[in-house]
């Protein structure tokens, strides 16, 4: 009974925990006070994690370093935070508005999520440039862009975080897969060094995104998120297996 289960649902274990009563569900509106970018600084300084809740193409563009892109935009937002983010970390916000910031945080309280989060970022992502903080990217690579380099012999991976029965429909030829949900803990399963360029793959490029910024944090530092995904590789007629 215990082979082939899938895998556990988000945040399940704060969730039994409130089941249980050891932990308090928000049953008003959640809220979470503004923070000035230097207070974010600070706060990712003793271990806070920031979630950047804007589209991959946004945080493509320029995000905090070390943020999670994990999409406001996504039905499963909420799941997604469960899923990738360590288990009791406190967590900022990065959205591009204040009702973003509202929305996140309603969803994320049908979870018992609200409560790890300690600030949202005033001002997004613009205030933080404004007082002179560093920003990252994450480089975008088209399905045509990605297929020319493979046929032409230039050393790119490609890396497949979708899930197994959407792999097992077709893939890349040659792509290494791990769930994205799974993927900091398989990191030593990856056969890959983190200097080798590597395209990320998903349906449409919103997962992957995530997966990508799991990977700049683990000093995987030539990352290329697949722009459209698997649903544009098929669109324009490219070869699966």
């Amino acid at each position: 009974m215990n082979q082939d289960q899938p895998i556990r649902p988000a945040n399940i274990a704060n969730i039994v925990a409130i089941n249980q009563g050891k932990l308090p569900l928000t049953m008003d509106e959640p809220h979470a006070p503004s923070l000035s970018p230097a207070d974010v600084s600070d706060l990712i300084g003793v271990g806070h994690i920031v979630v950047d809740t804007r589209s991959e193409a946004a945080f493509g563009s320029g995000h905090v370093p070390g943020s999670y892109n994990i999409q406001l935009a996504s039905p499963e937002f909420e799941q997604r935070v469960g899923w990738v983010t360590p288990l009791n970390a406190n967590i900022i916000l990065v959205a591009e508005s204040e009702s973003d910031e509202q929305r996140a945080l309603h969803a994320l309280a049908f979870l018992g999520l609200d409560a790890r989060v300690k600030g949202c970022l005033a001002g997004a992502i613009a205030a933080w440039v404004d007082r002179g903080h560093p920003l990252a990217t994450l480089p975008q690579i088209s399905v045509q862009e990605l297929n020319a380099r493979l046929r032409n012999g230039r050393e790119m991976q490609v890396l497949d975080v979708r899930d197994t029965y959407e792999w097992d429909a077709g893939h890349i030829d040659g792509a290494h897969y791990v769930n994205y949900k799974s993927l900091h803990e398989q990191f030593g399963q990856l056969e890959l060094g983190p200097e080798d360029p590597l395209a990320v793959v998903c349906a449409e490029g919103v997962r992957s995104s995530t997966a990508c910024s799991i990977l700049l944090q683990n000093g995987f530092d030539n990352v290329f998120n697949t722009i459209g995904g698997m649903n544009a590789w098929l669109a324009a007629s490219l070869p699966t297996t």
